[in-house]
């Protein structure tokens, strides 16, 4: 028969510090969840203030004196209206790769960014639409803009930020990475100042026009549910996890015949 052994156990305090580590880690699943969820929260009521945002008649941009204090965020996706006049010169191409397109062309090309002068002072950088690559070239300059005063409705974005990831821009080719007002500024040459801090989104010209306006990007993702579901998952299974590894320290051990 075989003889049994009594059951062989980890030192107590090794055994109640593992579980003390488990049910920690336990805790900083379910915290992760509950912050997911938050998240959640917080970006559904991004989703629908920015759709509520797009239904707003267009409004004027502050005076000029007033944008020091601009608020770009309070502005972001908001329709605006602004009455200036081009600097085809000053255009700047700012490279992206356009998914899930409204108009006809998508994939590599260039936002066509070119400097607005304000009737009433100051400069705004509009963005025009998007261009594919194999067009750009016809845009490098400016491309056909309307000549003098002209009024425009678009939907205004904050600037882009930039950080250390950033790519430096192409001052020779004036190709930028990121739509960020102050760098466009830089690179545009000299525009009057002050630069806006927001930037303006045109509409679609027609359908097959270039530049292909109408691109605003007001989707945003949202995987937090499925963040939360993982998170809350992994809490769960610590405690089965948890209970098996203990059982399986307390079994006795059986010697061979």
């Amino acid at each position: 028969m075989a003889e049994q052994l009594p059951p062989t156990r980890a030192p107590r305090w090794s055994f109640w510090a593992f579980i003390g580590f488990m049910l920690l880690l336990m805790a900083v699943f379910v915290t992760l969840g509950i912050w997911q969820v938050e998240r959640l929260g917080e970006k559904e009521r991004l989703i629908a203030n920015v759709a509520s945002r797009m239904t707003l008649a267009p409004e004027q941009l502050p005076p000029v004196n007033e944008w020091p204090a601009f608020d770009a965020e309070a502005w972001n996706y908001r329709p605006v209206a602004v009455a200036g006049t081009f600097r085809p010169a000053g255009t700047i191409l700012v490279f992206t790769s356009l998914a899930d397109q409204r108009g006809k062309y998508s994939g590599p090309g260039y936002w066509v960014m070119t400097p607005l002068e304000l009737a009433a002072g100051g400069t705004v950088f509009v963005n025009r639409g998007f261009v594919p690559q194999e067009s750009a070239a016809a845009f490098a300059s400016g491309g056909a803009v309307e000549p003098g005063l002209v009024s425009l409705e678009g939907i205004a974005r904050a600037s882009e930020a930039i950080n250390s990831f950033t790519p430096a821009p192409d001052s020779a080719k004036r190709i930028e990475w990121v739509r960020n007002t102050a760098r466009l500024a830089a690179m545009a040459g000299p525009v009057a100042e002050p630069v806006a801090p927001i930037y303006i989104d045109l509409p679609a010209l027609g359908e097959g026009a270039l530049p292909q306006g109408g691109e605003t990007v007001v989707s945003f993702p949202n995987n937090h549910l499925g963040y939360a579901i993982t998170w809350f998952g992994f809490a769960t299974l610590v405690p089965f996890l948890l209970f098996f590894w203990a059982r399986r320290q307390r079994a006795p051990k059986l010697t061979k015949p």
